[in-house]
């Protein structure tokens, strides 16, 4: 993936107006979107199903009741909507129950954050009860707030989980920075008018105006962050 940074980015971050920052958790924060597509893979097994790695793509950074409802209907599986994600989160929380794995850069962006006192909230598809797993590896002296995909009407891709986040810290979502690492996630943030840094794990994310396109989180650091923020009058 080639980086996609606007020139000005290479200017001081002086008079930013950057009010807070939101991160996605998987496969942003956390190397865990590969564990989703096994258990997905794992539960169908025991169902007698096997999924293509072709739809891999399809489900990816999406919320749960939507991946599950893809891969009932792509595979014919006898089961509920419902019964499936009750399996899919107890196999993925087994997962995680071993250790999670974090991106590179990761740890080193979460404590400049911190260490600069900039608001910060974690925002994910995920379930509540997977969040507060993955929070304890993250830690959650890190992060001001925490919104879950089973937390609202609609998660990603509409914008209402960055929109509840920015309200929730007291922000513009104008002048907050969103880190995403999936399509899904990235269109939900640009809907609710923040700033976007893409960080495609899984699958590419298309370049577009306004959107940065970086390889790792190991090119994110705040002065990065706050230069997307050009100061309002």
């Amino acid at each position: 993936m080639t980086s996609t940074v606007p020139a000005s980015l290479t200017r001081s971050a002086e008079g930013s107006a950057l009010q807070a920052v939101f991160l996605d958790m998987d496969g942003t924060l956390v190397d865990t979107e590969g564990f989703w597509w096994d258990a997905e893979v794992e539960v169908f097994a025991d169902l007698g199903h096997r999924l293509d790695e072709s739809w891999r793509d399809v489900v990816v950074g999406g919320p749960m009741t939507r991946s599950a409802g893809y891969l009932i209907e792509a595979t014919g599986a006898d089961i509920t909507l419902a019964e499936l994600t009750v399996l899919l989160n107890e196999r993925f929380e087994d997962r995680i129950g071993r250790g999670v794995p974090l991106m590179p850069g990761a740890a080193r962006l979460l404590a400049e954050l911190a260490a600069h006192n900039v608001p910060t909230a974690l925002v994910s598809a995920s379930h509540r009860r997977i969040i507060d797993r993955v929070l304890a590896s993250l830690g959650p002296q890190h992060f001001a707030l925490s919104v879950a995909g089973d937390e609202v009407a609609r998660t990603k891709p509409h914008p209402d989980p960055y929109l509840i986040a920015a309200r929730g810290l007291g922000a513009d979502p104008a002048r907050c920075a969103v880190i995403e690492d999936t399509a899904t996630g990235v269109a939900a943030a640009e809907a609710a008018g923040c700033r976007v840094v893409a960080v495609p794990s899984v699958a590419p994310i298309a370049p577009a105006d306004g959107r940065v396109i970086v390889r790792s989180l190991e090119e994110v650091d705040l002065v990065f962050l706050r230069t997307l923020i050009t100061t309002l009058n």
